[in-house]
């Protein structure tokens, strides 16, 4: 490695590290200003909220990592390009696929500070904060690591594992207890769905009840449960597929599928997962036929526009595609992929050009 690719590697980790500190004070104080609606509830102080807010920046820099490789590459070869620092490094007999190879080798190192957050860091800081927080706001509560929340609501105890889209959650078990804090029954609903009134809907349900005689089973299909245990609530206990590890998701997969369940919002996050870390690459190649072309003498406002235009497209498809594989039942594995296929197919297509 020359000097040469040293310096461009360093202005690019540069730039796009500057980038992302700016997303992450704007995203904490904005998630800091969202908070301020639960301060105040239980025992959630100003404090926790402070907490909550920094306990979700390394998921948050997963998340926003691609958008400000790509920012963060377009104003870092941008103001070489400005300077003709780059013309002159093109004069010396550096063609495009040298500076292809050294910006690959800066996204190399941005790739692997994203699998290291979104593995090592995100997701268990994200879950702790959660916890932290439904902890702070509400009593009777306690987590059971894989297995969920358990929620104690008056002479109800829940369990809930999983909460797939909005108000709808998975394999809620209910247990009923006597006055006197006797088990009364036993219920398990593959699929729980918040209503109106503090009513909960009940999916595929079966219920084992104890009298001092017997016990009597019953799988009528469905109920209607009465409790003041919002999905908001459950909402902090529970994980979403997004939140995952691919480690995780991976495990999740694999049970669902053993099982004949299914598994397809898992498989959409596991592949969105490794397409995202994967457009990092190509986030960073695509500017530079931008900073060699139309861009060459534009300005660090210019190219941060374009740069934000770009990332919010692909940021936007990705939200639009993951809606569409869980309501249309679409294959999750090939729209996982399709904006990443998408920017590769833009940058390879620009690259060419521009040799």
């Amino acid at each position: 490695m020359t000097i040469i690719d040293r310096y461009i590697i360093r202005t690019i980790l540069g730039a796009v590290a500057f980038v992302l500190a700016i997303f992450l004070v704007l995203g904490a104080l904005f998630a800091f200003i969202g908070e301020q609606d639960d301060i105040g509830i239980g025992h959630y102080s100003a404090l926790d909220a402070l907490w909550f807010v920094l306990f979700g920046l390394p998921q948050e820099t997963w998340e926003v990592l691609p958008i400000a490789s790509l920012i963060g590459s377009l104003i870092g070869l941008g103001q070489l390009a400005r300077g003709s620092e780059l013309t002159v490094i093109r004069a010396t007999g550096v063609s495009v696929r040298r500076l292809a190879v050294a910006a690959l080798a800066a996204a190399l190192v941005i790739m692997v500070t994203e699998v290291a957050v979104g593995e090592y860091l995100g997701p268990p800081l994200e879950q702790a904060a959660k916890q932290n927080k439904a902890f702070a706001k509400y009593s009777d509560t306690s987590f059971g690591g894989s297995g969920g929340a358990w929620v104690r609501d008056g002479n109800l105890i829940l369990n809930v594992t999983r909460q797939s889209l909005g108000r709808h959650f998975g394999a809620m078990q209910v247990f009923e207890l006597s006055p006197n804090h006797r088990l009364q029954a036993i219920g398990h609903a593959a699929r729980a769905t918040a209503g109106s009134n503090r009513t909960w809907q009940l999916a595929d349900y079966s219920e084992s009840r104890f009298t001092p005689e017997q016990v009597l089973a019953r799988s009528d299909g469905g109920r209607v449960l009465h409790s003041s245990v919002s999905a908001g609530f459950l909402a902090l206990a529970v994980v979403d597929p997004q939140d995952l590890s691919v480690s995780a998701l991976w495990r999740l997969i694999s049970y669902f599928k053993a099982n004949a369940l299914d598994a397809r919002p898992y498989v959409f996050a596991f592949w969105s997962r490794v397409a995202r870390t994967v457009a990092i690459a190509f986030a960073v190649l695509l500017a530079i036929p931008f900073v060699l072309g139309s861009l060459r003498s534009a300005g660090a406002g210019a190219r941060t526009l374009v740069g934000l235009l770009l990332g919010m497209a692909f940021f936007l498809l990705q939200r639009l595609i993951e809606s569409g594989t869980i309501v249309f039942q679409l294959n999750p594995i090939a729209l996982a992929w399709l904006p990443t296929a998408l920017l590769a197919t833009v940058t390879c297509a620009f690259l060419w050009r521009t040799r």
